[in-house]
């Protein structure tokens, strides 16, 4: 209650009289999680709009992380006589050829395999620039994660992402040789880590809490997207590898320029670095486009946070280290997974278009079930089932594989529909797991480390990638080991899941010290309610 002094004039007979009143006005005090949930809606028009927006980004991440299923892919070759003694179905392989009796079937730009020779004893070369942009992408999560965080916020990171992300990929376009061309993508990859990061943490900090799992899954509906679009992009290119880069160059630039500008930071973060009045008018924006209004007397509570709550404070916390080092080592094993399935379709039996285009469409249902499941399901339980699911299919892919494993080309026409079923299923549940694990992720940790715990389990997500191109190498000569691998880590991480507690419908807290707090209220209150049924 605040008390204003105010001068009332009165003219009474030619006299005028001052006299002084009170006005008492009422201050109404709320965090931004409850002015959202009873002012500004828990998911309005509004909230779409912005979550479409930021959304959008995901597609650049998605081509730039999966470009080299066919760029760097194993390409098809012939004989020049037109014998059929060298072609790839017959029992010899072309290291063991004359070299000039046989050639690239599209020629030597189809894939940088092709033009710089990279087959035979140089074969583990091909998994180079791969495995690189991976180790790219886990540093950048690490400077994404703590200026996004502490500087830049979330709307910022992601433009400096995107416009990092086209130049890079253009470069990429004129690499003269391996080693440069590695290089670039190691860039390319530190780059395009802050768009999955602050895009996740930007779409949901503006939703309520019921949202939070759906809102996360809709990004990764346009990560499927940019999946979906390699193949129509590829193929018309397939000639000529470097003309994709130059084409997914163009996407974020534009993006930044024309799209970008209308997306608001997040009032969470803003809060957070005590901007409570910008908070506010980001508040307001999205209200008044929801048809509804903001009290004036309404302020905007500002949590309590200690000085440096960096990435020394998060480790220094027992309960928040512990739970971070159980999400990182299961985002080891979802990230090799996750990647390595999708890297690994060229060591199925069946044309390479048809395959990624079939793993990019099962995405989607991946997207909508994750979303509808996440409404009604424990975090943990759809967590560990679904990588059970993904483990247990990559297993049978091993037993359905018609490949033969002593180092022979493979052939189109010998394509095995149950290894082909198999596959799909597994990488649409491992693609469920991946996508669930983000939204856990920002559940389990406050506003003041989300960021930094997002990019933490982002590193560990990229890390299990790094060594996914070189197993998916190691497939082009027994299809069978990369499969089973895949899904004994699969399996792996579904187990490691149930160490973490249970987040469903829980609030997002703003610092660690309220978190810890609030989470011993209710372990304590759950305690006596037991007590009390007994």
């Amino acid at each position: 209650m605040e008390e204003h002094q105010g001068l009332v004039f009165h003219d009474v007979e030619g006299e005028t009289n001052f006299r002084s009143i009170s006005i008492s006005t009422t201050k109404l005090e709320l965090s931004v999680d409850e002015v959202i949930e009873e002012y500004v809606g828990s998911f309005g028009f509004s909230q779409l709009l912005h979550v479409f927006f930021v959304s959008l980004a995901w597609i650049f991440d998605s081509q730039n992380t999966l470009v080299t299923i066919f760029t760097d892919a194993q390409p098809s070759w012939a004989c020049k006589s037109g014998g059929t003694w060298c072609n790839p179905g017959s029992s010899k392989s072309m290291c063991k050829l004359e070299p000039g009796s046989w050639d690239w079937t599209n020629g030597n730009g189809s894939s940088t395999i092709a033009e710089w020779g990279l087959v035979c004893d140089q074969k583990f070369l091909a998994g180079l620039p791969a495995s690189l942009f991976f180790i790219g992408s886990l540093l950048g999560s690490v400077v994404y994660g703590h200026v996004a965080d502490q500087y830049l916020g979330r709307k910022k990171a992601v433009l400096i992402s995107c416009l990092l992300s086209s130049l890079t990929s253009f470069l990429t376009s004129l690499s003269p040789n391996i080693w440069i061309y590695a290089l670039l993508r190691f860039s390319n990859g530190f780059s395009r880590s802050g768009i999955g990061i602050c895009c996740l943490v930007l779409s949901t900090e503006a939703v309520g809490r019921k949202w939070r799992g759906q809102v996360g899954q809709y990004g990764f509906f346009f990560f499927t997207i940019g999946f979906l679009s390699l193949p129509l992009i590829a193929y018309p290119a397939r000639t000529n590898w470097r003309s994709i880069y130059i084409i997914i160059s163009i996407l974020p630039l534009i993006y930044s320029l024309t799209i970008l500008p209308f997306v608001s930071e997040s009032p969470r973060w803003l809060v957070v670095k005590g901007r409570t009045e910008e908070a506010m008018q980001v508040l307001n924006k999205l209200a008044r486009l929801n048809g509804k209004k903001i009290p004036k007397n309404l302020i905007l509570s500002t949590p309590s946070i200690e000085p440096n709550t960096t990435t020394k404070t998060i480790w220094s916390t027992s309960w928040a280290s512990r739970r971070m080092i159980t999400v990182m080592f299961a985002g080891f094993g979802v990230g090799f997974v996750y990647y390595g399935v999708q890297l690994n379709v060229e060591n199925l039996d069946f044309n390479l278009y048809f395959t990624v285009a079939l793993n990019a469409l099962m995405e989607i249902p991946a997207v909508f079930v994750g979303s509808v499941l996440l409404s009604f399901m424990d975090r943990r339980l759809l967590l560990s089932s679904s990588a059970y699911i993904a483990g247990v299919s990559c297993i049978l892919c091993t037993l359905f594989s018609r490949k033969n494993n002593g180092g022979s080309e493979k052939d189109g026409s010998k394509g095995s529909w149950p290894q082909l079923t198999a596959e799909a299923v597994g990488f649409m549940a491992a693609s469920t797991t991946f996508d669930v694990l983000y939204i856990y992720c920002i559940e389990l940790f406050p506003t003041n480390v989300r960021n930094f715990a997002v990019s933490l389990l982002r590193q560990a997500l990229m890390l299990g990638a790094s060594f996914a191109p070189l197993l998916v190498v190691l497939g082009r000569l027994s299809a069978s080991v990369s499969f089973l691998i895949f899904g004994g880590l699969a399996i792996f991480s579904g187990i490691l899941i149930f160490w973490l507690p249970e987040t469903r419908n829980s609030p997002l807290y703003e610092t660690l010290e309220q978190q810890e707090e609030e989470e011993k209220q209710n372990v304590v209150a759950d305690c006596e309610l037991e007590l009390g049924k007994q």
